[in-house]
């Protein structure tokens, strides 16, 4: 009578345990692997969930970046200064090119600085899927994750290299020099925000396009320094009195981004209200073209690299 007892109660037991278990029921598992749209499926609930992994490569790239070097972090200061003082000497003192009204060191140093902070975000993430292609395939985590840590790792050099502005920022202010900063110091955020994003949704079309054309990684260095000049780092875009010159200077989304930084943190620049919601335009418009060139682009990837 035990026996019989015991083995109903594991039959029971049994029954139970397979009325409880239902394999397609989404609570019993850790992940769900279905159908998604490749197109639209941009993963920022994943992304979110992997923020330790994200935070983890933000500080291995940037302790990495001059691990073996001598001055280690510190040529995050040198290198906009030395570029500094040698577009002073040149643009400055041999070319007499116009910086706007403002202390030439202050107009070269605040262009260098926005200009580093684009164009380390452009060139990190424009190669991504190539350089990142043992690690994708070996694990899986959301690929967006690159260069977003990319992105916040230019930033926060951005942000050690903004520091730079100040002392000679109040140099100038104890000599004498007005820089009319008032209301104009809440755009920086806005600046900031629209140089990173830009810089980010051009990135990762490029990447997506250098997993089947690997012509790109040569034009990218290329039109990186070229896009520079295009760009009004060494002189203020009000200098240019040509019309037809002027309308491909405007036609670059930095202009207006750079202008309105400058205008933010010193209170110079020229600043349209048309310019600016250009360049918002394009940031917006590319930042979706990106996101679904580099969503498509990560389901093949590994069969291309």
């Amino acid at each position: 009578m035990a026996l019989e007892k015991i083995i109903t109660s594991s039959s029971d037991l049994k029954k139970n345990t397979t009325a409880s278990f239902d394999p397609g029921a989404e609570g019993n598992w850790d992940i769900v692997i279905g159908p998604t749209n490749p197109l639209f499926n941009f993963q920022f609930k994943e992304i979110w969930s992997y923020r330790d992994l994200l935070r983890m490569f933000i500080r291995r790239d940037f302790a990495a970046q001059y691990k073996q070097t001598i001055l280690g972090p510190l040529w995050h200061l040198i290198q906009p200064l030395l570029t500094t003082l040698f577009f002073y000497v040149v643009f400055s003192r041999i070319a007499k090119i116009s910086t706007d009204g403002l202390p030439p060191v202050l107009f070269y140093l605040s262009g260098i600085t926005c200009w580093n902070f684009f164009s380390s975000i452009f060139t990190g993430c424009s190669n991504i899927f190539v350089q990142n292609a043992w690690l994708f395939s070996k694990v899986y985590f959301p690929r967006l994750i690159m260069p977003i840590g990319n992105a916040i790792g230019a930033l926060l050099r951005f942000g050690i290299q903004l520091l730079l502005l100040l002392p000679f920022f109040m140099y100038y202010s104890f000599n004498g020099y007005d820089f009319s900063i008032g209301w104009s110091i809440l755009l920086l955020p806005v600046a900031i925000l629209m140089m990173s994003l830009i810089g980010l949704s051009m990135g990762i079309i490029i990447s997506s396009l250098t997993v089947k054309y690997r012509d790109m990684t040569i034009i990218v260095g290329f039109a990186t320094q070229l896009l520079m000049f295009a760009t009004p780092i060494v002189y203020p875009s009000s200098m240019i009195d040509s019309e037809s010159l002027r309308f491909w200077i405007m036609l670059n989304p930095l202009t207006s981004v750079v202008e309105l930084f400058r205008f933010a943190s010193l209170g110079v620049g020229t600043v349209s209200i048309a310019g600016t919601m250009y360049s918002f335009a394009f940031m917006v418009i590319a930042l979706i073209v990106g996101l679904i060139l580099f969503n498509r682009t990560q389901l093949t990837a590994q069969d291309k690299v």
